[in-house]
């Protein structure tokens, strides 16, 4: 049977590394899914979820929350390079929804003030916060 190797690489090391029979990303194009012997390419990634359905049992679903970054699919070997990536056991859901709640009065804050680059910085942090919660629910 054919399968993928899927590695996730922040920063801080290597976070996840397992077998997988399917993988789902979101890119800044939109959603992919990709099977074995998907044709090789490089996509940049969304703040989002990571699924990966493993080979080990059809109903082993690992996710991981990825704040952006690179895809390179080649030969049947994933490698996401992220600034940061979780995985759903290890989110810590409450510090995620303070996370969320800072972000969200650095962005009324932002707006009252018209910085615009700080509201810029702020949505991305809400959006990250989001993110691991969205994750972090899944189990």
């Amino acid at each position: 049977m054919a399968q993928l190797t899927v590695q996730i690489v922040t920063p801080d090391g290597l976070v996840y590394d397992h077998h997988a029979s399917y993988v789902s990303v979101r890119t800044l194009d939109g959603e992919m899914g990709i099977l074995p012997r998907h044709e090789n390419m490089i996509a940049v990634l969304a703040v989002d979820e990571v699924k990966v359905k493993r080979i080990d049992d059809k109903d082993h679903v690992n996710w991981i929350a990825v704040n952006g970054g690179v895809i390179e699919i080649a030969n049947d070997m994933i490698t996401i390079v992220a600034d940061s990536a979780e995985r759903a056991r290890d989110i810590d859901i409450s510090r995620a929804e303070r996370a969320k709640l800072r972000a969200e009065r650095a962005i009324e804050e932002a707006q009252d003030k018209h910085l615009i680059d700080q509201e810029r910085r702020a949505k991305i942090a809400l959006q990250r916060a989001i993110n691991r919660i969205n994750v972090g629910n899944r189990l």
